[in-house]
């Protein structure tokens, strides 16, 4: 007992070992490669692959600097993991659009398997993630997304936003938390059936557990978890985020049971009351996936996919508001022109202020909040621009190369809200933009993270001024983003003097 203790304790002895499973995990795989010509891409190094090419804290700007190499399909080992990336709007679009089905199957990973258990709409496949993702969507449109009934929703939790942003008198703050609040509590409002207080300690905690996992999602000790399990579980790699989840289930387990005890089928309140009702349609099937796991996990992925996109993509605007005032300026001179003051505003209005609506989607652009995609995989054996990709590989889709592809962007890698507008100032739609990826698996709440955007990012530029602190330049600003699977702007300050 005492010699298993001896090597159990010994953290050189289990690096070691680790290190020799690991080789040989890659060696099996290596000694498994398909004899059809696989996507060119880096010579891999034994165990590492290409992560020597690869900086973990910004793996899109490494794969970015692969592509000019490699072109728009190559192939990445990160570790042991063989990755095929699909770079540039041309290949991308293709992928998703043209052969959905032969790149529509999501690729799991040690890490959406913690967060999931292949539960859900985001991270399942198959029928189950067809049936549940049919139900969320008709399920949000019940409930009035894209429609009137959802814009008073938001306008309702903008006038509360305004509020907290009053609250600070013009003075310095941070605006994370409370946008975060806002638009957590419009998801909210679907799936529990109403929305909730900015102190409500249990729904700050929510949303702290969907931000901190999104954060710790791109970090590089998580990312190492998912490519060597094994050496990442000794070290407890992945045991916050595990944490997380179990507290967020947690919330969700006692909401769906409190709801189940005041359920009327005469009154469907939000997301959990519709399931409760599909289950009992379902009850006399002898197969169904509508089960308590995958409602429990549904209700997490809308409520992280909810809230997060959104929240940051409203924090780079206000950064960049401050970075080009003009700009702010021009939109605040397009809103006094179509809005009286006090006069919330519409969706009806975005196709009056062509120039917002530009900026608007110039900041999605530019923000490219969730640089490297989710994940797919396809389900058989796929011939893509002349290689095999063997079923099962995963894909890549990469969202940067497509969001600053040289090919479709004028000046990619500046904000340039002229993006999208003609000659005349009129916006104009562009086909690679892709901020929600495309396809079968684009992001499912997509037309009400565009209602979200406009109507927040109208309404605060309608009721103030956003200025930088006392002492910060606009040189001083950060545009880099911090690190993360999602890419939120760096922590800052901002002071929001109001118009009226």
């Amino acid at each position: 007992m005492a010699f298993i203790t001896y090597f159990l304790t010994r953290v050189d002895v289990l690096l070691f070992l680790s290190a020799c499973f690991a080789i040989f995990i890659y060696w099996m795989n290596g000694s498994k490669k398909s004899k059809a010509k696989m996507p060119p891409g880096p010579t891999p190094l034994p165990l590492i692959g290409n992560l020597n090419m690869v900086d973990l804290k910004k793996p899109h700007q490494s794969l970015m600097k692969l592509s000019e190499k490699y072109g728009e399909v190559f192939t990445v080992h990160f570790g042991p993991k063989k990755v095929v990336v699909l770079a540039g709007y041309k290949a991308v679009k293709e992928a998703l659009i043209t052969r959905a089905e032969d790149f529509g199957e999501r690729a799991s990973s040690p890490l959406f398997d913690l967060t999931s258990n292949k539960h859900g709409i985001v991270f399942s496949n198959g029928e189950k993630w067809k049936s549940m993702r049919r139900f969320a969507l008709s399920t949000l449109r019940d409930f009035g997304m894209g429609k009137k009934t959802m814009e008073a929703k938001i306008q309702d939790e903008l006038v509360a936003l305004i509020e907290q942003f009053k609250f600070h008198n013009g003075k310095p703050f941070d605006t994370h938390k409370i946008i975060n609040y806002a638009v957590s509590n419009v998801i909210s409002s679907i799936i529990f059936g109403k929305r909730f207080e900015y102190d409500d300690p249990t729904f700050q905690n929510l949303v702290r557990i969907v931000d901190e996992n999104a954060k710790l999602a791109g970090t590089p000790k998580v990312m190492l978890f998912s490519l060597y399990p094994v050496i990442g579980a000794l070290f407890g790699l992945h045991k916050k985020v595990k944490q997380n989840i179990q507290d967020a289930k947690s919330f969700v387990l006692k909401c769906v049971k409190k709801r189940r005890l005041e359920y009327d089928a005469n009154d469907i309140a939000g997301y959990i009351d519709a399931y409760f009702m599909k289950q009992k349609q379902e009850s006399t099937k002898t197969e169904t996936y509508f089960d308590e796991e995958n409602l429990i996990y549904s209700v997490l992925d809308l409520f992280g996919a909810g809230t997060e996109t959104t929240s940051t993509t409203i924090r780079w605007g206000i950064l960049l508001m401050m970075k080009y005032p003009e700009i702010q300026t021009k939109i605040q001179d397009e809103i006094k022109k179509h809005l009286k003051p006090g006069q919330l505003p519409s969706v009806e209005v975005r196709k009056k202020m062509p120039y917002t609506d530009a900026v608007v989607h110039e900041i999605q652009r530019f923000a490219n909040i969730v640089p490297m995609n989710l994940p797919h995989m396809p389900p058989t054996d796929v011939y893509f621009h002349g290689y095999c990709i063997p079923k099962g590989t995963e894909i890549i889709p990469f969202l940067t190369s497509v969001l600053f592809d040289k090919t479709q962007w004028k000046t990619p890698y500046d904000f340039n809200p002229n993006h999208f507008l003609d000659d005349n100032g009129k916006f104009v739609r562009h086909d690679a933009f892709m901020p929600f990826s495309a396809g079968k698996r684009a992001c499912a709440g997509e037309s009400l993270a565009k209602m979200e955007l406009f109507l927040f990012f109208i309404g605060l530029l309608q009721a103030f001024t956003f200025h930088l602190p006392p002492g910060v330049s606009r040189e001083d600003l950060n545009l880099k983003p911090g690190i993360g699977f999602i890419l939120a702007p760096t922590p800052y300050m901002t002071c929001a003097k109001p118009n009226y």
